[in-house]
């Protein structure tokens, strides 16, 4: 395990966790795009967080399975969770040490728009292939 810290940009909310690797998914679906203004790059963790300041924290229920999380001093994005699993996906811009963090999968390929690209050489999965992935593990 590897710890892992991040702060929002006025610094009113400090998160903590001790994540499994510190890969970086990246998310091109519409919704995280509109939410943070391009790709969501994000470090995933399953179980609880360390969280200073939860009362600055908005929570914004974006679909039937998912919550996104913001500071509401200065509106960083800090993660998207989903309760049913307990997974978080931290964004990747609030964390320190960025430097250690490594891409390691795009997502929702399929929703990319063709004006940007990345210059990594990464798995990459359409929306259809995330979701039979999940629904696939969920049933072992």
């Amino acid at each position: 395990m590897t710890a892992i810290e991040g702060k929002c940009l006025c610094g009113s909310v400090v998160i903590q966790a001790d994540v499994n690797a510190l890969a970086v998914d990246v998310c091109h679906c519409d919704m995280c795009r509109r939410w943070a203004s391009g790709p969501y790059m994000c470090v995933g963790h399953d179980g609880a967080l360390t969280i200073e300041g939860q009362d600055e924290i908005t929570i914004y229920k974006s679909s039937e399975w998912g919550r996104r999380a913001f500071c509401k001093t200065c509106g960083t994005a800090l993660y998207w969770h989903m309760p049913s699993s307990g997974h978080y996906a931290i964004s990747a811009g609030i964390l320190t040490g960025q430097d250690k963090l490594k891409m390691t999968r795009q997502i929702f390929v399929d929703e990319k728009p063709a004006f940007y690209d990345f210059a990594n050489d990464t798995p990459k999965m359409t929306g259809a292939e995330l979701v039979a992935a999940f629904n696939s593990s969920q049933g072992d």
